[in-house]
């Protein structure tokens, strides 16, 4: 008889063996998707850096050619270096800072709002600016301090944020690419202002900037197609939990220390080389060239942290941009002006650049990255508030102290990447891997 008397006791040797049906466990969409839905190409994501390209060029880009403006006002009695400097820091500031709210909103699906809205108050801003009396700072600080500052930062984060839809594997390259277009924008603005300031004047030159940009952003709203990812931000993405987290804290402390000082020769270098009789054509030119260049320390070294790890990468980046602050002591001449700028322009695109995917990469979860982003914008850019006018106190009135300054910067930047070998020990021990 088969069948097995359910009243019979069962011996301790006797095995029963039955088929047990498998159950698999019911899995969350978290699990599912711990690494995202991320599609690493197409059109429609290549796109996406296409249009971030753009709007880092129309906000950071302009942002990088204040120094045409430092110039200008500098020279033409406005008010100190150091008071003109708050208004291009504050640009800076809020250019990058912002990516604080606007990364939640990012994370939280409100990209296309926070892009438009960004890219309205920027135009407007510039052609506020052009109607604004050269001579009267507070016009200034208003319009291009505050009102650029504000839009710029409302498109900056997402343009380099929406990248993280579209891929996981590429996004170094990918932010590497989106964020290029600062440097081409930190080509082309400074070109333009400085002809079309001897040609048509302050206000006609800034007005046509604001065109060009209005142009700019509206194609990079149209390339920029936001795409809604299956890993969401939850709780474990709050401020306090990410703040706490060791790594990722000292990883902001050094990132702050250098931004107090790599914005020094974007601000100054044309100044210093004006005041130091170098070729008008050659100064004029040099920020642009530095600009340009950074392009390829943009792309080259995403591309190298992608391969060998991103902060060990952005650790000797970090410092030598602090090291090579020194190099503007060489600028009085045409072949030190020239050398400073290409030298300096390559490892201050690569530092701008591969912080930002660096932040990302720390993200314990798929679902904090913005958040992480933002944090990294809005903690490390107080450098970039707060650098320039402590160095423009520094130099002083005219007979400026010129190697009080810039050891100042070189020395800081230094510092904040020695800090940032405490990071990479800490992470290190977490992952228990050496490419981080």
């Amino acid at each position: 008889m088969n069948e097995i008397d359910s009243k019979k006791p069962i011996r301790d040797h006797e095995v029963i063996v039955t088929e047990v049906p498998t159950v698999s466990e019911p899995t969350t969409e978290r699990d599912e998707d711990q690494d995202g839905d991320f599609c690493e190409g197409g059109a429609r994501a290549w796109l996406a850096v296409l249009g971030g390209f753009l709007g880092t060029f129309a906000s950071l880009g302009y942002s990088h050619a204040f120094g045409v403006y430092q110039d200008l006002y500098t020279r033409s009695g406005t008010a100190s270096a150091s008071r003109i400097s708050w208004i291009g820091s504050t640009q800076t500031f809020l250019t990058i800072s912002l990516g604080l709210p606007t990364g939640k909103l990012f994370d939280m699906g409100y990209c296309r709002a926070t892009t438009i809205f960004g890219s309205v108050l920027l135009v407007l801003s510039i052609f506020m600016s052009s109607l604004a009396d050269p001579k009267k700072y507070y016009q200034l600080f208003l319009s291009q301090g505050l009102g650029i500052g504000i839009g710029s930062g409302f498109l900056f984060c997402p343009s380099m944020a929406i990248q993280s839809h579209y891929f996981k594997k590429r996004r170094p390259m990918a932010m590497g690419i989106a964020i290029s277009g600062s440097a081409i924008g930190g080509v082309v603005y400074p070109i333009m202002l400085n002809q079309l300031f001897r040609s048509i004047g302050y206000a006609q030159a800034v007005r046509a900037s604001a065109y060009l940009t209005l142009g700019i952003v509206i194609a990079a709203n149209i390339f920029m197609i936001p795409r809604t990812p299956k890993t969401k931000p939850d709780d474990r993405a709050s401020l306090l939990a990410i703040l706490a987290d060791p790594p990722f804290t000292v990883f902001i402390l050094g990132g702050f220390l250098v931004q107090c000082a790599y914005l020094l020769p974007l601000f100054y270098l044309q100044l210093y080389a004006v005041l130091h009789n170098v070729d008008k054509s050659t100064a004029f030119y040099s920020l642009a060239l530095l600009n340009g260049v950074s392009t390829v320390g943009r792309i080259l070294f995403n591309i190298l942290g992608q391969r060998v790890g991103l902060l060990n990468t952005f650790i000797p980046v970090s410092i030598c941009t602090g090291a090579l602050i020194y190099l503007m002591l060489g600028a009085t001449t045409i072949p030190g002006t020239v050398a400073m700028a290409i030298v300096y322009g390559i490892f201050e695109g690569a530092f701008g650049s591969v912080i930002v995917p660096t932040a990302a990469s720390m993200a314990q979860h798929p679902g904090e990255i913005g958040i992480r982003m933002g944090l990294n914008f809005g903690l490390v850019s107080i450098g970039n508030l707060v650098g320039p006018p402590i160095a423009g106190k520094l130099l002083g009135p005219s007979p400026y102290e010129w190697t009080k300054m810039i050891t100042f910067g070189s020395t800081v930047a230094i510092a904040g990447g020695l800090i940032l070998i405490v990071s990479r020990y800490l992470l290190v021990q977490r992952r228990n891997t050496w490419k981080v």
